[in-house]
């Protein structure tokens, strides 16, 4: 099974993905990561966008695509969520063209809906471990009273600098503009479900977990 996690930043697709690879085994595919690992590998891909970003450029949706087959040939068989890619309909086609070479296809694509107002104040209120990255909120999970990572026993937490309205904003508005489309292409194909994304944890989960049922 192929999944695609569609959302506004700071939506929950993380974090829900991090459960299904915990739960279900599944292969989590986020683009952010896959560069992060290819820029340190080593290896000629790896090269190619260590140069890119090391230069301040976009990495193209090509080697983007590249990676991906990378780890779908890495990982042949497994059930893939793919978090953070495609974000426009151009890299939709192209992924849609990928996983019809590999002999595959897009099973759902699970649309996690959140109200705008609700969100800023959800992302303005997070920060991560600094250790192991997990996710704490002081709304919806703060930190423990302990001080220390519920994970691993770190003590040292931090918060992304672009997480503030103003910053945040501008990334919101980036994601109507380019990803949003995609709420119909995938509709279009027969694809699409939506989730209350800003439900507790558990429930968003269940709620995952029923649509692919």
């Amino acid at each position: 099974m192929n999944i695609v996690l569609l959302g506004p930043p700071g939506g929950g697709k993380g974090t829900q993905a991090k459960i299904l690879v915990e739960e279900r085994g599944m292969v989590q595919l986020s683009t952010g990561d896959m560069l992060r690992a290819a820029k340190t590998s080593g290896t000629a891909m790896g090269n190619k966008v260590a140069a890119v970003m090391d230069a301040g450029e976009l990495v193209t949706d090509g080697i983007v695509i590249d990676l991906i087959a990378e780890q779908l040939d890495k990982n042949s068989g497994g059930e893939f969520i793919f978090d953070g890619f495609p974000r426009t309909l151009a890299q939709a086609d192209a992924l849609d063209a990928l996983l019809t070479s590999k002999g595959t296809h897009l099973d759902h694509v699970i649309e996690m809906q959140v109200d705008d107002k609700a969100l800023v104040n959800r992302i303005t209120a997070r920060s991560t471990c600094g250790s192991c990255g997990e996710g704490y909120n002081e709304i919806s999970k703060p930190i423990p009273a302990n001080g220390s990572c519920s994970k691993c026993g770190n003590t040292d937490f931090q918060r992304r600098a672009d997480d503030n309205e103003h910053s945040f904003r501008i990334r919101l508005m980036a994601y109507y503009k380019e990803t949003s489309p995609l709420i119909g292409y995938y509709h279009a194909k027969n694809l699409l479900s939506s989730v209350d994304g800003l439900a507790e944890i558990k429930q968003v989960k269940e709620s995952i977990l029923n649509v692919l049922s």
